[in-house]
């Protein structure tokens, strides 16, 4: 049986693996069209929290959404299908890697518009204390979010009514490829601005990611009884470029020796040596999830191929329409 602290390391794996078969089929084949945003690198982040919810807590994401839908146990043939436009993906076929959906497993969505779903977190907590759930909404965003009014304008409004919603921003330095040091006076933090505004904030290593865990395990129990939002600042890094599947150090905005330097904080890594004195066999595990995850993405590869393409005639379903007089 595999330990919770080890089922940690196991969901990151396949989440790496995952994204590297899928960035090497977006590069090699040129079948999937939809923009995609990796979270190689950041994927502590994802898991560490994903790990502190219940099936009925919800989560939000923004455009880097593959990390958070998969960690909330989201259907991984239905985003393959989605990536690659078929029908039977987890939006139809019509909203691509950075509108994915499971709700059955209480991920609630994802969206492009930057910051677009702190909002919505927000409105499903209000819901969740509207009707005395003790359910708790999560939204994931990075630092340039935290950027936008409405940012602010959610955490004073969850602050004010107490609200069961836990922010999380995964804070990799960059805006695209704007760095955070550019966008931020000297002195401050995204956790500050939060306290500034009533919000009960923690700064936490986000490769690290039984920290994270510990963190927002605390911050969801704060939430669900009664005492308020939460936000959690965690510092992470992303290792591929800010949308598709390439390296991005000759870009301009950031050097390679900063990547690598990341790299060599890898959070995978860093939960293994964590976990050799408890699991003894855990690098012969990490090497047998690897294979079999590789395995478990070709196949929801082949069968997306397989898969119709959205029916034309039928593209205008689940929009809204203006009424007729």
């Amino acid at each position: 049986m595999v330990s919770a602290r080890a089922r940690m390391l196991r969901d990151m794996v396949r989440i790496r693996t995952v994204e590297e078969v899928l960035a090497d089929y977006y590069r090699d084949e040129q079948e999937m069209r939809t923009p995609t945003h990796f979270s190689i690198g950041q994927e502590a982040t994802a898991v560490g929290v994903c790990s502190a919810l219940t099936v009925q807590d919800l989560v939000y994401s923004g455009h880097r959404s593959h990390a958070p839908y998969l960690a909330k146990g989201g259907d991984l043939r239905a985003l393959v299908a989605e990536l690659y436009g078929k029908q039977d993906g987890c939006a139809h076929g019509r909203g691509g890697s950075m509108h994915v959906i499971d709700q059955s497993v209480g991920f609630a969505g994802s969206a492009a518009i930057l910051g677009e779903m702190i909002s919505v977190a927000v409105g499903s907590a209000w819901a969740f204390a509207q009707a005395g759930e003790a359910r708790v909404a999560v939204t994931f965003f990075g630092d340039g979010a935290a950027d936008e009014g409405v940012f602010f304008e959610s955490l004073n409004f969850a602050a004010v009514h107490r609200l069961p919603v836990v922010f999380v921003c995964e804070n990799n330095l960059y805006s695209i490829s704007s760095p955070l040091a550019a966008r931020h006076a000297a002195g401050t933090s995204i956790h500050g601005r939060a306290e500034a505004c009533g919000v009960p904030s923690v700064h936490v290593d986000g490769n690290d990611v039984f920290a994270v865990h510990d963190a927002a395990r605390r911050a969801v129990r704060q939430a669900r009884e009664g005492g308020g939002p939460v936000l959690l600042e965690l510092a992470t890094y992303r290792w591929r470029a800010h949308v598709g599947p390439g390296d991005d150090h000759d870009h301009g905005y950031r050097s390679l020796e900063e990547i690598e330097t990341w790299k060599a904080g890898c959070p995978l890594v860093r939960a293994a040596q964590v976990l050799r004195d408890e699991e003894p066999d855990i690098d012969s595990a990490v090497r047998e999830w690897r294979t079999e995850f590789r395995g478990e993405t070709h196949r929801a590869v082949d069968r997306a191929k397989t898969l119709p393409f959205p029916d034309t005639g039928r593209l205008l379903d689940g929009a809204y329409l203006p009424v007729a007089h």
